[in-house]
């Protein structure tokens, strides 16, 4: 579920949001609460003097006791027209500011001064030397912009055309082209992947007795394999082979890739798992994989600045952001090479890239498209296989159009992620030059998600009920306080 709690982060750095927070909270406060307990506070004290209630002196304490019960049904009748009148106010809110959000959005210009207001800051922050965004609307990438700088202490500025390590999200590529194939009937979806791998084979163990390793599992990270992540190699390392990452073989610096569950009995992350989907794939088409995805995924796509050649081919290393540690320090020759194309590690994109990919697979989600898959196995891509695994991405739904998919991403000095709405035809891609980019595109994303009607931001109703709560409870110790006066005097 995409659900961020907004704590008011932006208490400190914002004044018109302050503003605008006391004046929501006195709007309802004065409103319901202090209007209501003040009027039944008048009415009853005005008919205790009149005599509306009692009559006589020699009740007088039995009124006190009765007014006291009245003060406190009042506090309580205020509390819940005070809860009652925030939630009506917020749901009012929300459509005001999504109507107002739609209209805004058809002026590019305003989309790029909400982001101009937002990104720098949380830049410095976060400490993040550069960034890159791009906002999908209406099912077509709407705006796209760089932000920064591509290394600490350099003056080249990031652009939309700046490539990044996507990270794992170039897993939902890779996902996407076995899934291609298996349209095509070179694969089968639930069948052991040993009968179709030839160069090498899932070792057969106790686990795999009477479960075997399918691609289904393989791309829902149900199989059962190891290898949670790999770290790549610096620049000058010697650079293993596939077979040397499968067996953990010298000069591979990750242990070899095994079943040590038994398949599809439990979802654990693994990166292992796409390695065997690169093999699968290279056996089955007799071509590298950065050439199968090529041409399936990025041609067809219009990705023409994104590439899975590993390593990164040197006519790119100009516009080739470098990574950075969370004290800002650059990694060593500027990025890891990533021989591991399976799992995504080794495709080099810019956000616009991918947006026009998570726009394909909306578009063939909407039936609108069937250039790489037909809706019926974009709707299996998309549809949750173990937890909320789709094939590739991870699924979530938050009830009505806020059906989406997305998936983080993450090499070394480097942070990235996609998220998209099928059924609105939205989303966002956003990638970091640095470690502590994670924390930025948290950030980001939950301004984003708000603006965009992606989740409701429930900051000031939340806070007025827990301000209504406290009123209603120093009430009552008041009462309590002045009650023990009366009994001890």
């Amino acid at each position: 579920m995409l659900i961020y709690i907004y704590l008011p982060g932006w208490f400190l750095t914002s004044p018109g949001k302050i503003i605008s927070y006391f004046r929501y909270l006195l709007h309802g406060l004065t409103s319901t609460s202090l209007v209501v307990y003040w009027m039944i506070q008048f009415v009853v004290d005005s008919s205790s003097r009149s005599g509306i209630i009692i009559g006589a002196r020699h009740r007088e304490t039995q009124v006190k006791t009765r007014k006291e019960k009245v003060y406190l049904l009042s506090f309580i009748l205020s509390f819940l027209l005070f809860v009652f009148t925030q939630v009506i106010t917020a749901e009012t809110n929300d459509v005001a500011k999504a109507e107002a959000s739609a209209e805004d959005r058809e002026d590019v210009a305003k989309v790029e001064v909400f982001f101009d207001n937002l990104v720098p800051e949380m830049m410095e922050k976060h400490h993040v030397p550069g960034v890159s965004i791009a906002l999908i609307n209406d099912y077509r990438v709407e705006w796209a912009k760089g932000y920064g700088v591509l290394e600490t202490g350099k003056s080249q500025r990031v652009t939309p055309e700046t490539l990044f390590q996507s990270g794992s999200v170039g897993k939902l590529v890779v996902a996407m082209t076995a899934l291609h194939y298996v349209e095509r009937g070179l694969i089968e979806l639930d069948a052991d992947v040993n009968r179709s791998l030839i160069s090498w084979q899932v070792p057969e163990n106790e686990f795999t007795v009477k479960e075997k390793v399918t691609l289904r599992r393989l791309l829902s990270h149900s199989a059962g394999l190891t290898a949670t992540g790999f770290r790549g190699y610096a620049q000058g390392e010697e650079i293993p082979n596939l077979q040397q990452i499968l067996n953990g073989e010298p000069p591979a610096n990750s242990a070899p890739i095994r079943v040590d569950t038994i398949p599809g009995t439990q979802y654990r992350y693994s990166n292992g798992g796409y390695m065997v989907v690169q093999q699968l794939l290279e056996d089955v088409t007799d071509i590298p994989l950065s050439q199968t995805v090529k041409d399936i995924i990025l041609e067809p796509y219009g990705m023409t600045a994104s590439t899975f050649e590993s390593p990164l081919p040197e006519n790119l290393w100009a516009i080739a952001a470098s990574g950075h540690r969370d004290n800002g320090t650059v990694i060593p020759g500027g990025w890891h090479v990533y021989p591991e194309m399976g799992p995504g590690a080794s495709m080099w994109t810019t956000p616009s890239d991918l947006a026009a990919f998570a726009t394909g697979i909306m578009l063939a989600y909407a039936g609108r498209s069937d250039e790489v898959l037909s809706q019926d196995m974009a709707m299996e891509m998309l549809s949750a296989q173990i937890e909320n695994r789709g094939l590739g991405p991870v699924i979530g739904d938050d009830g009505g159009d806020l059906f989406y998919f997305s998936h983080p991403g993450a090499t070394e000095g480097r942070k990235s992620l996609l998220v998209a709405y099928p059924k609105k035809g939205q989303g966002v891609v956003i990638m970091a030059n640095s470690d502590s980019g994670e924390a930025l595109w948290h950030e980001l994303l939950r301004s984003v998600s708000v603006e965009y009607g992606w989740l409701i931001d429930r900051t000031y109703l939340y806070s007025s009920v827990i301000i209504a709560v406290v009123l209603v409870l120093l009430g009552l110790l008041l009462l309590r306080r002045r009650r023990a006066r009366r009994r001890s005097g």
